[in-house]
């Protein structure tokens, strides 16, 4: 599984300033609705039902909020970098800019957890963060993302 399989460039945005959480997981939902064809509804709610188990904020500024989603055929992803940092209660109470949203079929197990495996190794990588914070262009943040060699995150 690589990055470029699970993001198409249009799920990836700059954002300025979220007041919310749940202003996130609107827009996240808009992405993935417009992006992949998800119900718009569905993807807000599996989102906000997800995070209420517990919060996705892993630390560092990142965050990597998921769902299961009914109906999805495969394991798709957004991707958001934040103009402003927001709080997100991350288990190291800072507040997040870098944020990775999973959305899966809702009978995927093992596709569903190599991906956020395989995220969650992209995001922990201080130079891939390092290069996302200095950019504000989508299709770099994008190309980014998906041009990370599999051996470098497995």
């Amino acid at each position: 599984m690589k990055l470029s399989e699970l993001l198409q460039p249009s799920a990836v945005k700059v954002v300025g300033k979220l007041t919310s959480k749940k202003r996130l997981f609107q827009d996240l939902g808009e992405v993935a609705a417009a992006s992949y064809g998800l119900d718009l509804n569905g993807a807000i709610n599996s989102l906000q039902e997800r995070e209420s188990l517990g919060p996705t904020g892993v630390g560092h500024g990142i965050a990597l909020p998921h769902a299961r989603i009914e109906g999805l055929e495969r394991v798709v992803g957004a991707f958001f970098k934040l103009d402003t940092p927001l709080d997100f209660d991350a288990v190291d109470r800072q507040p997040v800019d870098l944020i990775f949203a999973l959305f899966a079929p809702a009978e995927s197990g093992v596709d569903h957890l190599k991906a956020l495996a395989l995220v969650s190794r992209t995001m922990r990588d201080e130079k891939t963060c390092t290069k996302l914070r200095a950019n504000a262009d989508a299709a770099t943040l994008h190309a980014i993302l998906t041009s990370i060699p599999s051996s470098k995150v497995a």
